[in-house]
Parts: structure tokens; C-alpha cells; sequence
């Protein structure tokens, strides 16, 4: 590679003895001179030369000094190195250049060899600091492509701690959040690849987003289905109070989408969310070449066996009383003591709600209905009766008619996934 060097001095002789000592170096394309007589000049042929390396400029000279150029060229946003020329002994315009940015300095008379092994160390310097810029360029683009695919808390992490990458894992207590959007398949079917692709972008986009904003890891993307963990790859305290958070927005955004998208006569079903926090194993699953950042245990199928049991229940949420536990001040309303397909243990499940909602008649009137359904009180048919002629409240409705089959109690089984 040629480095090119711009010599900037009034003295008519010097360019002629630059050739000469340096011809070899010239010819065999290592180094290419320019030559400006001021630093005014200097300036021009630093514009019309962008590619210029290194700047060896005396200081006294007419027009513009040397110490004016370094100033000048402390404005420009390059990597120039600049080697100062002086008198010997004229130390206090050698500091005062060296504090303006000079690299190094060479004293009059010009001592070639010493001007020869200045510039190598200068052109070592150089190829130091653009090995490092390119480095870092090299490490941001990486950076930025992981967060196309991964959550920025993992991004950061395997920035910060290269030695996560290796197939590792703990065990520890996580909150898993699961998505699934209703009737998408028949969408698909029903409408063309660009109106799909746009519309599950668009949707993706912000469900992972609302992940990330609160703190979350997206553990997974598997069609119009998001998989998120609360608590790795960095421990969380709050970690189910961050997924309640995460899931209620989540729900928010996604039943404005669905409603925006119906009246584009585009019929987006629901999105229903499985909430429910327990202890897995998380780490690096996979080989050498692949690595699969994701967790494994009963806690994780039972976040996914949540979100399904929403279907059956008419709610949009579900969370389970593991995570409830957690939440200091939770809102929310009862569903039941629920045995989720393929369990052995019934587990006590909620759904999510606002303080005002939670606060509403309407729910106020199923507390109260569900007590007595709790208590096997033969009048949780008519409370439920009077919820659904009054509210629409599809978990109500649920109820009403597990009453109406004569069924009594909270314990409800769901055979299906």
C-alpha cells in the first residue's frame, strides 16, 4: 500500500533532496510525495488529496505557519499524522505542536535517516490505529446484525462477554411468555404474499419491540408466534412483574392492530398470551457452528400450555399463580384451579387486568359471582346469568356454562392443548 505524504515547506531545495533520498521508496510504490510552500497551501492540497497520510510541515513559514495548520487540521475529520520540522532547540514551538496533535518532530538541518525511521514509526502508527477502526467498525456491523435477530440485552451480553457463547447453561427461576395469533393460517390462504408478509412485519416488529422495551429476551420467532424469557440472560428480580407488563402491552397493541386490520377487511384473529414463571434450564443449546440461546423444562411448556387455554376460557391472557406470587399489588381476576393438558397438578390461574377495569362493576360483579361458584353456591348460575345479560365478558360466559352442565367448583380440566 503507497502512503502518501504531503512535505509542506517554503525552503526551495527541499523537495528536490525529499526525491532523491526517498526514490527508491518512490519507485517501489511504498511512499508518494506532495509538496505544498505554507500551510494555506497545505489546506488546498489536503481538500484535493483526501488520501494524504502523513503531513510533515516545518513551522515558520510565510503565509500560514505550522502551528495555524495544526489547528486548521484538528478541524478535519481524518486520521492524518502530522511530523513537525524545527530548529533544534526551539523546544517551545515543538511542545506547543505536539499539544495542537503533532505525532512527532524532526530538527533542521533534515537528518534523512532519522526523517526515514520517523515516518516508518509514523506509518506503524497509522496501520495500528486503522487496524483497530476497522475492528470496531467490524464489531459494530456484527452488533448490529445480532440485534436483526436477537434482543438487545443478549446482543449486549455476548458483546460484553464473548466466553456466553460457549454451550453453556443454569438452572434458574425465569418467566416465560408466550403468542399465538388465532386463525392466521386461513389469512394466509385467503389474501396475497405481499399483504401477509407486510401485515406479520408489521406485527412482529412491535410484539419483539414491546419485548425489548421491557427488558426481555425473544427466545424465539416461529410464524406469527413470539417466545420470550424475563430473567436471562441477565438475572432480573422483577422478572414476573416485567412479563406482566410486557404481556399487557403486548395485548393492548395487539387488539388495536386486529381492530385497524378488520377495517381493512382484513380479518387478524386475537392474540392470546400464556404467562407462567418456574425453573428451567437456560443457556447455549446447540454445536460449535449454531447456537441456540433458549430455555428447556416443565416451567416453558406450561407458559405455552397457558396460551392455548385461553381459547377455551374467551380470555385473551393468562398467567398463572406462580407468577401472581411474585407481583406485590397484582390486578387481575381469578379463572379457576386449572389441569392443563398432558399435567398431573392442577394450578391456580389469573387473568391479568388495568387498576380501572379491575376496579369496574363489571368485574366487581364476577368476583362476586366467582366466590360463590368457589363456594359450590347453587346462585353462581344466576350471578353468572346476570354478568353476561349485563357485560360482555366472554370468561363469564365460560363459567355460565360450565354451571348450566351442572358443573360446581373452580376445578375446571382442559383435555385439550
Amino acid at each position: 500500500m503507497v502512503t502518501k505524504i504531503l512535505v509542506v515547506d517554503d525552503e526551495p531545495d527541499l523537495e528536490s533532496l525529499v526525491l532523491q533520498n526517498f526514490r527508491r521508496k518512490i519507485r517501489q510504490l511504498e511512499m508518494d510525495f506532495l509538496f505544498a510552500h505554507n500551510g494555506e497551501d497545505a489546506l488546498t492540497q489536503l481538500k484535493q488529496n483526501a488520501d494524504v497520510d502523513i503531513v510533515i510541515s516545518d513551522i515558520n513559514m510565510p503565509v500560514m505557519d505550522g502551528l495555524t495548520l495544526l489547528r486548521h487540521l484538528q478541524e478535519l475529520d481524518n486520521q492524518l499524522r502530522t511530523v513537525i520540522v524545527s530548529a533544534y532547540g526551539d523546544m517551545s514551538n515543538i511542545r506547543t505542536a505536539m499539544n495542537l496533535g503533532a505525532f512527532d518532530f524532526v530538527t533542521k538541518p533534515i537528518d534523512f535517516t532519522d526523517l526515514d525511521l520517523t515516518i516508518s514509526k509514523t506509518i506503524s502508527d497509522l496501520e495500528t490505529l486503522r487496524k483497530v477502526d476497522r475492528l470496531r467498525r467490524t464489531a459494530e456491523q456484527a452488533k448490529q446484525s445480532l440485534s436483526r435477530y436477537f434482543s438487545p440485552n443478549l446482543v449486549q451480553q455476548l458483546v460484553e462477554y464473548p466466553d456466553s457463547l460457549n454451550l453453556s447453561g443454569d438452572r434458574r427461576e425465569m418467566t416465560f411468555v408466550f403468542t399465538d395469533l388465532t386463525a392466521f393460517t386461513p389469512l394466509v390462504e385467503a389474501h396475497t404474499p405481499s399483504t401477509i408478509v407486510k401485515l406479520l412485519n408489521a406485527y412482529l416488529d412491535e410484539m419483539t419491540k414491546i419485548v425489548f422495551r421491557w427488558g426481555g429476551t425473544v427466545d424465539k420467532v416461529v410464524g406469527d408466534a413470539v417466545h420470550a424469557i424475563f430473567g436471562a440472560p441477565q438475572e432480573q428480580p422483577d422478572h414476573a412483574a416485567k412479563a406482566i407488563s410486557c404481556a399487557m402491552e403486548m395485548d393492548q397493541f395487539a387488539e388495536t392492530f386486529r381492530q385497524q386490520k378488520n377495517s381493512e377487511d382484513i380479518p387478524l384473529g386475537v392474540t392470546r398470551i400464556g404467562v407462567h414463571t418456574g425453573l428451567a434450564i437456560v443457556g447455549n443449546f446447540g454445536g460449535e457452528q449454531f447456537f441456540d440461546y433458549t430455555a428447556h423444562g416443565d416451567a416453558v411448556n406450561t407458559a405455552a400450555r397457558l396460551e392455548s387455554a385461553n381459547k377455551y376460557l374467551g380470555t385473551r391472557i393468562c398467567v398463572s399463580e406462580p407468577v401472581v406470587d411474585k407481583i406485590p399489588g397484582f390486578t387481575g381476576r381469578a379463572i379457576g384451579t386449572v389441569l392443563l393438558s398432558g399435567k398431573t397438578e392442577a394450578l391456580k390461574i389469573f387473568e391479568p387486568l388495568t387498576k380501572e377495569r379491575s376496579a369496574s362493576p363489571g368485574i366487581q360483579a364476577y368476583n362476586n359471582a366467582f366466590l360463590k361458584l368457589e363456594a359450590k353456591d347453587p346462585s353462581a348460575n344466576q350471578a353468572f346469568a346476570a354478568i353476561v345479560g349485563q357485560y360482555d365478558d366472554p370468561l363469564a360466559v365460560y363459567h355460565l356454562k360450565r354451571t348450566l352442565v351442572g358443573e360446581t367448583g373452580v376445578e375446571i380440566t382442559l383435555k385439550q392443548k
